[in-house]
């Protein structure tokens, strides 16, 4: 048991910001020991060190904590309903514009025909089919190569971590927030070794003089 100010020197998270989360429900209750005071177990040290997660590492508002915190205290939730919830949050491409609706629709039909290639069954309606058809519409406009076949490695790289990935998760029982929190975790992992990687290769090809 710990009081408030020992959650916070060991969450690293501010007091006012840990009272905030209280009074917006983001993190249980303490067990109170006399008026105005409580105090806080590993099961808020662990909470709050997911939100902080969420929110500095992933960049996701509070907003989109609260509906990830809701999904995984949902046990009627499956897990692929938890990865659906996290990407649904993190695609906030948006509606496109009416110039670039054209595009983006045409775009779509390239990214179902990507997903059907790979052999992935992906529900129709998943975000991730938006935010992928938004990202090659907006290649296009810029006169870059966003080709299907462009895409292969791509495609070959991401499942082959995504297998990894989902199959380190224990079959039978599976801790549902560390499993969205590595997650998400991951794909941070993955997107700075592949700016490290393209650093490398940019000053290999392009040398300074």
């Amino acid at each position: 048991m710990m009081r408030i100010s020992d959650l916070s020197r060991q969450s690293g998270v501010p007091v006012a910001t840990i009272k905030f989360y209280l009074r917006e429900q983001l993190l249980p209750p303490g067990e109170p020991t006399g008026r105005n005071q409580a105090v806080y177990d590993d099961r808020h040290l662990r909470r709050l060190q997911l939100i902080k997660v969420f929110t500095t590492l992933g960049r996701l508002d509070l907003s989109s904590v609260r509906r990830l915190l809701t999904a995984i205290a949902d046990a009627d939730v499956p897990v692929t309903g938890l990865y659906a919830a996290l990407h649904q949050v993190q695609a906030s491409s948006g509606e496109p514009t009416p110039d670039e609706a054209p595009a983006v629709a045409a775009a779509r039909q390239d990214v179902d025909r990507l997903i059907a290639s790979a052999g992935w069954q992906v529900p129709a309606d998943a975000a991730t089919r938006g935010q992928l058809a938004t990202v090659l519409a907006a290649m296009r406009r810029l006169h870059c190569d966003a080709s299907l076949s462009f895409f292969d490695d791509y495609v070959t790289a991401a499942d082959q971590l995504a297998r990894k990935q989902v199959g380190r998760l224990p079959a039978v029982e599976v801790e549902r927030a560390e499993a969205l929190a590595r997650g998400l975790l991951l794909e941070e992992a993955f997107t700075a070794i592949h700016r490290l990687a393209v650093e490398h290769h940019a000053g290999q090809r392009f040398p300074s003089t």
